[in-house]
């Protein structure tokens, strides 16, 4: 019979850094926040003044493969240049050893799904809906329930009021999708 080598390591709350989490958790939350709010605002702006369900689809969808490459190529670039500083600055020190660098690819490509996983939403939410005033509806409730799932998420794992962080990101949402909508309404009947 195999001896068991369950090794158990207590972990007290205040052995944990909370501030650590803020890159990663920043950057998915904000990606998928973004790729929500940015994909569901055209929509919403498209809906503004055509009723057609594809022109709203191919533009919620444009703005899903736009999105993604701008994060990822955004992300790239900063990663990129904060890897180049901690090199320069561990040459200056003489540092042989390598520390764990900051990863450009992997950070871009984490920026660009998160970015796609929230833009999906109200492309799918969108997608079946005939009637133009419901298709309307679905994709600010639906954007709405996600922003609340978001918020709930980053207030957890970063053990901030739920409440607050849910409310700051939902209205946030909210006032993003009517600019958008009243600019591209009122716009579009000057025009």
């Amino acid at each position: 019979m195999a001896a068991q080598n369950d090794v158990c390591i207590p972990v007290s709350e205040e052995d944990i850094d909370y501030s650590q989490r803020g890159q990663w958790l920043r950057a998915a939350v904000l990606g998928a926040t973004d790729g929500l709010i940015s994909v569901a605002s055209l929509m919403m702006g498209v809906g503004a003044v055509k009723q057609d369900v594809r022109v709203m689809i191919l533009t919620g969808f444009a703005g899903l493969v736009a999105g993604a490459c701008s994060m990822a190529i955004g992300e790239y670039v900063s990663v990129y240049s904060q890897r180049d500083v901690e090199v320069a600055q561990m040459k200056r020190d003489n540092i042989i050893e390598k520390e764990a660098l900051p990863n450009p690819i992997q950070a871009a490509l984490a920026s660009a799904v998160s970015f796609m996983l929230g833009a999906v939403m109200p492309l799918l939410a969108a997608a079946f809906i005939v009637d133009h005033k419901v298709r309307l509806g679905v994709v600010v409730a639906t954007v709405s329930l996600a922003l609340v799932a978001f918020g709930w998420i980053g207030a957890f794992l970063g053990r901030t009021p739920v409440v607050k962080s849910c409310f700051r990101i939902v209205v946030g949402g909210w006032i993003a999708m009517a600019i958008t909508f009243g600019l591209t309404k009122w716009i579009g009947s000057v025009v």
